[in-house]
C-alpha cells in the first residue's frame, strides 16, 4: 500500500475520532445558544471541556496527515477516501454515542465503500 494512502486513512480515522469526541463534549454541555452577550462565556465553556479540547487536537492532527498526503497524490484520488469518514462516523455514532442506524444508512455506507474501492483501483 502506498504511503499516501496510509496518510489519508490516518487522516480519516483521526477526523472521525475527533468528531466523536467533539460530539461527546457538546452533548455534555447541552443545547447552546449563540448571542452576542453570551459569546465569551460560551467560548470558555467550550474551551474548558476536555472532550472538545482533545477532539480538536486530534482533528487538527488528522489535517496534518491529510496535507502530507495531498503533497503526494492528486486531489481527485485522495478526496474520495475522505468519504470513508461518513462510514466511520456512522459506525462510531452507533457504537459510542448509541445513535440509531437504519437500513438505508447501512446501504449508503456500503455504496460509499464500493465507490472508494473503485476509485482506488482506477
Amino acid at each position: 500500500m502506498d504511503i499516501a494512502v496510509i496518510y489519508i486513512l490516518i487522516s480519516v480515522i483521526t477526523g472521525a475520532v475527533g468528531q466523536v469526541m467533539l460530539k461527546k463534549g457538546m452533548t455534555t454541555l447541552g443545547p447552546l445558544v449563540i448571542s452576542l452577550k453570551e459569546i465569551p462565556s460560551l467560548v470558555l465553556k467550550i474551551a474548558m471541556n476536555p472532550f472538545i479540547f482533545f477532539g480538536l487536537l486530534i482533528y487538527v492532527g488528522g489535517i496534518l496527515f491529510w496535507l502530507v498526503a495531498l503533497s503526494r497524490v492528486d486531489l481527485s484520488f485522495a478526496y474520495p477516501f475522505a468519504s470513508l469518514s461518513y462510514v466511520l462516523m456512522f459506525l462510531a455514532s452507533w457504537l459510542f454515542l448509541n445513535e440509531q442506524i437504519t437500513m438505508m444508512r447501512i446501504i449508503g455506507s456500503l455504496v460509499i465503500i464500493l465507490g472508494v474501492i473503485i476509485v482506488s483501483r482506477g
